[in-house]
């Protein structure tokens, strides 16, 4: 049985009902604003990412849906791995395994500064402890990679590699609806095509290859805004083109501005 989200209460999640059966979790209480979302089948659901870790989500994934979750992460930053603790399993691409597997060790302090770089708009649970605070790390035992195809039951969701913010990150789609959660590679806000191990070129490239899904009818992203027009993507292929054909996608630290979005390269 799946419980509507209006039925739910939580002080740090914010629960938008997407459809009867899809739902978005989301942090808008952190400056980041990250959101996760829940796809449920008739067999099992599919949980994508689990936010910062500073409230429970798995308690409002039960309260949803008692059905067998299998948990995928889009990528292995903190933000998007923050309660992965509280599931007994979660797949990741095989080029976020290092990161996960002890590549945030020596950050937990500056990460845990960074969580409140600005302060928190909602009180944070009464359990949460900032000094306890640690990035997510675990052995990664299962790997998803480009194309597998979860089958929840009268639901199909694709993986689709999407390299450029990180190496590993993926896209999740599901063709029948025409949502893509396209996680960090695509929000409305700065995109960041210049981390230690993003690359603008592949960025550029996984962003036309989305655009050439046969079917989009709702972009769900990682972070800002939760509702956001299809036609975004198209600004930021175009962006992506622009700044390469000046010969500028090379310009480290550079921060372009365009209509809805800036890219920081």
């Amino acid at each position: 049985m799946i419980h509507p989200a209006s039925e739910l209460e939580n002080n740090w999640f914010t629960i938008d009902t997407i459809d009867e059966s899809t739902f978005a979790f989301s942090e808008y209480g952190q400056w980041m604003k990250v959101h996760s979302y829940l796809f449920v089948g008739k067999e099992k659901a599919v949980l994508v990412d689990t936010g910062l870790g500073v409230g429970n989500i798995r308690t409002l994934v039960n309260a949803i849906t008692q059905l067998p979750i299998e948990l995928v992460t889009t990528h292995a930053h903190w933000d998007h791995t923050g309660g992965h603790q509280l599931f007994d399993n979660f797949s990741a691409h095989i080029l976020e395994r290092d990161w996960i597997e002890g590549g945030f060790e020596r950050y937990s302090k500056e990460i845990a500064g960074y969580l409140v770089k600005e302060p928190f708009t909602k009180p944070p649970p009464n359990d949460f402890d900032l000094s306890k605070y640690r990035p997510y790390e675990h052995k990664v035992k299962r790997l998803h990679k480009d194309g597998d195809i979860l089958d929840i039951g009268d639901r199909q969701l694709e993986i689709i590699h999407t390299p450029g913010h990180s190496p590993g990150h993926v896209a999740v789609y599901e063709e029948a609806s025409g949502y893509l959660v396209t996680a960090d590679l695509l929000y409305k806000g700065v995109l960041l095509a210049g981390l230690q191990f993003s690359n603008a070129q592949d960025y550029r490239s996984s962003l036309r290859r989305l655009r050439s899904l046969p079917k989009i009818e709702k972009l769900l992203p990682g972070h800002g805004r939760l509702e956001i027009p299809t036609d975004l993507l198209d600004e930021a292929l175009n962006a992506f083109d622009e700044l390469a054909e000046k010969g500028q996608l090379n310009n480290k630290g550079s921060l372009h501005t365009f209509d809805r979005l800036k890219i920081k390269l």
